[in-house]
């Protein structure tokens, strides 16, 4: 089967649509140019943070986060610095409760590398995405990937938690 669509909305459970989805990719994507937009988390923003929240609230077997962090490591993932004027995102963590994609393949490629990521460790997907999104601009960098990473509070006014 051939895919039409050109671009897609995600909603997680815990948030219904109250924009026309064309605001949306207008908002997101057009605006400047963007193929790929997910909100930052609200609190965390070094995946260091988000493996010890994992942890600590037995999310998923702290075994194989602990090999999953230690292999990411181990292939350069560093500490997230917010003051670092060279960094490529605005937050390693992010809120992934909402995404909205361009179907570029840049975009593709992503999130099968993001989902071949969550498959082979854990379903913990903000664990995943810094190292998945750095290690894409690494291995491909003649090409150009435009992520948008916003902050949640961009997000309020287009969806709303349901009733």
């Amino acid at each position: 089967m051939y895919n039409i669509f050109r671009y897609s909305v995600w909603l997680d459970s815990k948030l219904r649509l109250q924009s026309d989805p064309l605001l949306i990719l207008e908002y997101f994507l057009w605006r400047k140019g963007n193929e790929y937009a997910i909100s930052n988390h609200y609190d965390r923003h070094c995946v260091w943070e988000e493996v010890a929240r994992n942890k600590k609230l037995n999310k998923f077997n702290h075994t194989i986060i602990d090999q999953q962090f230690a292999f990411y490591q181990a292939d350069g993932l560093k500490k997230f610095n917010a003051s670092d004027p060279s960094k490529l995102l605005p937050s390693y963590v992010p809120e992934g409760s909402f995404i909205v994609r361009a179907h570029t393949p840049m975009s593709n490629l992503f999130s099968c590398l993001w989902f071949n990521e969550v498959n082979r460790f854990t379903p913990r997907d903000q664990l995943s995405f810094a190292y998945t999104y750095l290690k894409l601009r690494r291995t491909n960098p003649g090409k150009q990937f435009h992520l948008n990473m916003f902050k949640v509070q961009d997000l309020i006014q287009m969806t709303s938690k349901p009733n």
